[in-house]
């Protein structure tokens, strides 16, 4: 069902077909008065449309992403130490400080786990904001900004605002984004955005502009060098066959650099880590490539998270060559042993949606010509249907919690946990669980209890009911854990044990 070989510009007008939304031809010259890829004026050709309504939608967004995040963090349920991570090495770039991570080990340089040196422009918002809060904001705003892109380009190609405000909606509601939310802060928040615009340039058949988006992926993730390449040979099938080629070769060579290279020399470890998430499985062994392509293939998991990502566009996104940028993040995840790579869940399915729902609106002007009456006509209704779709499967989703009167109310645990940190002096290094890493790095050193073996920081707070596994002392845990050292009790409720060293 891919088509790679939609008729051209050239090709369409040249055999009288009716020609709706189709970008200037690909040998064509770029104008320079034409609009830029964020949707600020009309391309010659498509439909207008306006800013505000998407604008609207955005804000909603916006305000949603932003209200879950924040009574996540609030009440302390935060889902991994993600957050603790992200909010460390951002306040280490706002101090002017190399990005030590103490939370992945004493004197960690998170670019030698992952290659993200993108989230130092998170900095001038921590001056104004220093808290991991702030970090929550920033992902929704990137997040609403992508709906903007996505529904304005969806009007402006199929020329209809209802179908540009529904795919925006659908779009922002999607399983990918709002699992993204709940996973709290992660580096592809800035992907999300650089992917809508992308694939609005090469909607547009603007090439050189496709470029100039994708480029900046590479400072994401390591990860994204191989998207950038799949970008480079959408543009090589599609338009430009030199600059594809020279786009897919760079995207190609920055993700060897960065692995092979750049995050190994920076690691202390020297060498990429997450080479081992195909090379052995869940319970340490070698696994063969044979086998480990042989499990993928066979996993009902794997494939399940395939049909949901392309049922959302009712599978007409599979009529456009865009679906192909989906391949390189499908591909390490269905090869990664780790299971919470494989389904629906976390963040990694977020930098999927904006190329499956363009890819959706490519499809959807792609059938307008065809032979086949049922496909024309299912092409007409296919919007309406995923916004449909979107809408139902909400009700299930994270952002559908925020309906609820339990979601804002607090318990005793909540309160306890405030008291732990209220418990820690400012500027205090301290060693904590993963419930309250986020909430201690924006004033302390902060170290992930069981990891820091090699320090003795001057507060330990456990969470009893956490990875200490109900301890009856707390003063013994940090005995065993800390040796070298000594430490006193000095607050404790029935969640938390805070201690001192003396």
């Amino acid at each position: 069902m891919l088509d790679v070989g939609n008729k051209s510009p050239e090709e369409a007008v040249g055999s009288g077909a009716p020609v709706v939304g189709v970008p200037a031809p690909a040998s064509a010259p770029e104008a320079p008065d034409a609009p830029d890829a964020a949707g600020r004026g009309t391309p010659p050709g498509l439909s207008p449309a306006p800013l505000r309504p998407y604008l609207i939608v955005a804000g909603v967004l916006c305000v949603l992403y932003f209200l879950y995040s924040w009574v996540q963090y609030a009440h302390f349920r935060t889902p991994s130490w993600d957050l603790g991570i992200f909010g460390q090495s951002v306040r280490a770039y706002a101090e002017f400080r190399a990005p030590i991570v103490d939370i992945k080990g004493p004197g960690f340089p998170i670019l030698g786990d992952h290659f993200s040196p993108v989230t130092a422009l998170l900095a001038p918002l921590y001056w104004v904001w220093p808290s991991p809060v702030a970090l929550l904001f920033a992902q929704a705003a990137l997040f609403a900004a992508s709906a903007v892109v996505v529904g304005r380009t969806a009007q402006e190609v199929l020329g209809s605002r209802a179908a540009g405000l529904g795919l925006a909606i659908a779009y922002g509601l999607s399983w990918g984004l709002q699992e993204a939310v709940k996973s709290d802060f992660h580096e592809i928040a800035f992907a999300v955005p650089l992917l809508a615009l992308t694939c609005r340039a090469l909607l547009l058949g603007r090439w050189s502009l496709a470029a100039s988006w994708a480029i900046p992926l590479i400072l994401v993730k390591e990860d994204m060098g191989l998207t950038v390449a799949m970008v480079g040979a959408v543009v090589f099938l599609k338009g430009s066959r030199r600059l594809g080629a020279a786009l897919a070769a760079f995207g190609v060579s920055a993700f060897a650099l960065t692995v092979l290279v750049l995050i190994p020399g920076a690691s202390s470890l020297g060498q990429y880590d997450y080479w081992s998430k195909l090379e052995k499985t869940g319970e340490g062994a070698d696994a063969s490539f044979g086998q480990v392509v042989a499990d993928a293939l066979a996993s009902g998991e794997r494939w399940e998270m395939v049909l949901y990502l392309l049922a959302i566009t009712g599978f007409l996104a599979l009529r456009s060559p865009l679906v192909l940028l989906v391949l390189p993040t499908l591909g390490w995840r269905f090869l990664s042993q780790d299971p919470n790579h494989w389904g629906m869940l976390w963040h990694y399915s977020a930098i999927l949606m904006p190329v499956v729902f363009l890819a959706l609106v490519d499809g959807a002007r792609a059938v307008r010509t065809s032979p086949r009456p049922w496909l024309v006509s299912y092409g007409r209704v296919v919007v309406p249907v995923a916004t449909a779709v979107a809408l139902v499967l909400a009700a299930n989703l994270p952002l559908s919690e925020l309906l609820k009167p339990e979601t804002y109310r607090e318990d005793a645990r909540v309160a306890q946990a405030r008291a732990a940190v209220a418990a820690v002096p400012e500027g205090a290094s301290v060693e904590t669980d993963v419930s309250l890493l986020a909430h201690l790095t924006a004033d302390h050193r902060v170290y992930w209890a069981g990891s820091s073996q090699d320090v003795d920081p001057d507060y330990l707070v456990y969470d009893l009911r956490g990875w200490s596994q109900q301890v009856s002392d707390p003063v013994q845990l940090a005995s065993q854990l800390h040796p070298r050292a000594r430490y006193e009790l000095t607050h404790r409720s029935d969640g938390f044990a805070v201690l001192k060293r003396l």
